[in-house]
């Protein structure tokens, strides 16, 4: 069998194999949250979300709203040197993120087991 035939051959099974992973993988929404700050921004996020009286009223001030909540638990950048410590019976997150207008703000996020409350929110 001369090199010609077996590229053929490996190209075959090679096409084959990739066909098959394609047709495990397709459809699903597989994701690989393998560091801290994916981690913790996810589990924030799968949590029915709250928000304290003193967030409520800088959201009402109009210069950010909740969709800027939510880009920031789904971007922002979580400040571990003053996050995960006790606060209230959870855990306090401070995470960075940035509004529409590219206002860059940080948020104050208690994490509880079966909820997450938006504490504060700051300009930067």
């Amino acid at each position: 069998m001369n090199f010609i035939q077996r590229f053929a051959y490996y190209l075959v099974g090679l096409i084959m194999g990739l066909f098959i992973v394609a047709a495990i993988f397709s459809g699903k929404d597989t994701r690989c949250n393998y560091f801290p700050n994916a981690r913790v921004l996810k589990d924030l996020s799968t949590k029915p979300f709250f928000y304290s009286d003193k967030a409520s009223v800088i959201l009402s001030q109009k210069w950010i709203d909740t969709t800027d909540i939510r880009t920031t638990l789904k971007l922002g950048d979580v400040d571990f040197d003053q996050s995960n410590v006790p606060y209230k019976k959870g855990k306090l997150y401070v995470i960075e993120g940035k509004t529409k207008k590219n206002q860059e703000i940080i948020i104050k996020v208690i994490n509880y087991e079966n909820k997450a409350v938006l504490e504060d929110i700051t300009k930067k």
